[in-house]
């Protein structure tokens, strides 16, 4: 690895025109090539890199390549990022890093054996209520834990979902909780570990032309750690997104942090704490201009340079990964 850590990105669509920007703006990176099947003369006029319309394309080329930001649809993901670690190169992979469990594990598997890196993109734990939430728990400031409550309640209108896009199919979509939810089935992973006893119930209320799957749900379950919890989410939201919010009700006191993409703290009462100021959500000048999860795609891409130069601990690990793509998956089989 030389001065700068080389980084090719591969799918430039919506989602891969952030991690191009969010690799132009940290110095510790250079972007030396996009690849995407379906490049439009302006789509890289921000960058004066090679273009590739294939990955085996790419790598029948000799660059120097360090990693490898995987931004396709989802159910492409595992057969990319099987492709760029057998050939020997590390691989950030946007979520869901595969649709299916055992995917993730063989691609963890096949990671240790050729000595390279994943890095799954769960960047929402950098932001700084979700930091917050996790000192609080860490630090036991909240006793012992009662009851959880997740809402995510989003709008995803006929111009997100069309009968030529890869969104709204099972075999590369996914579904709900793999595309739009994951990020906070993830938190609750992060913040109070497994869950056990499910019970779910789904429904298709706006999207039944358009889509392969549901578009809102209710799910019930335990922690194995203590407590009680639920998670509801939709999609079907009139006009525009809602909310996606975290409530906690604990021995010691009740959280809750709301807003669009859980990014404020809307209420905190807990005995003897007085809640600190956090940092902004968002980086005020080079990021602003990113809504929503997005705005902490920088978080993750230090982090991956913090791991690869100095050795610190990665944040989003495969692990965790696996993890909660075994509990979306036991969710759908907890179907009623």
């Amino acid at each position: 690895m030389g001065e700068k850590i080389n980084i090719a990105i591969l799918g430039y669509g919506h989602i891969g025109k952030k991690h191009a920007e969010m690799v132009a703006q940290n110095p510790n990176f250079e972007l030396i090539a996009l690849i995407d099947s379906k490049f439009a003369a302006e789509d890289t006029q921000n960058f004066s890199v090679p273009v590739f319309k294939s990955l085996q394309e790419f790598l029948g080329q000799e660059f120097s390549v360090d990693l490898i930001a995987v931004c396709t649809p989802n159910g492409l993901h595992f057969d990319q990022a099987k492709t760029i670690i057998e050939s020997g190169i590390s691989v950030i992979i946007e979520k869901p890093i595969t649709l299916h469990s055992d995917e993730a594990i063989a691609l963890e598997s096949l990671a240790a054996e050729k000595k390279v890196h994943i890095f799954p993109v769960m960047q929402n734990r950098f932001s700084p209520p979700a930091v917050w939430l996790k000192s609080l728990l860490e630090n036991d400031l909240l006793g012992k834990i009662f009851m959880v409550q997740i809402s995510c309640y989003w709008n995803r209108n006929d111009g997100y979902y069309t009968k030529e896009s890869w969104r709204g199919t099972k075999a590369l979509d996914g579904g709900t909780l793999f595309t739009q939810f994951s990020h906070y089935l993830d938190i609750m992973y992060w913040l109070f570990g497994d869950i056990t006893n499910i019970k779910s119930k789904f429904a298709d209320f706006n999207h039944s032309e358009l889509t392969e799957f549901e578009d809102s749900g209710i799910i019930t379950f335990e922690f194995a750690s203590g407590g009680i919890g639920s998670f509801n989410f939709s999609t079907s939201v009139w006009n525009e997104n809602l909310e996606s919010s975290l409530t906690i009700i604990a021995e010691k006191g009740s959280v809750k942090v709301g807003g669009q993409y859980m990014n404020e703290v809307e209420k905190c009462i807990i005995k003897d704490y007085i809640l600190p100021v956090l940092p902004e959500t968002s980086h005020p000048n080079d990021y602003g201009s990113f809504k929503g999860s997005a705005q902490n795609h920088h978080y993750l891409y230090q982090n991956v340079v913090d791991f690869l130069r100095f050795g610190k601990e990665i944040q989003t690990t495969t692990c965790d990964s696996i993890k909660v793509l075994k509990i979306i998956e036991n969710i759908y089989s907890a179907k009623n």
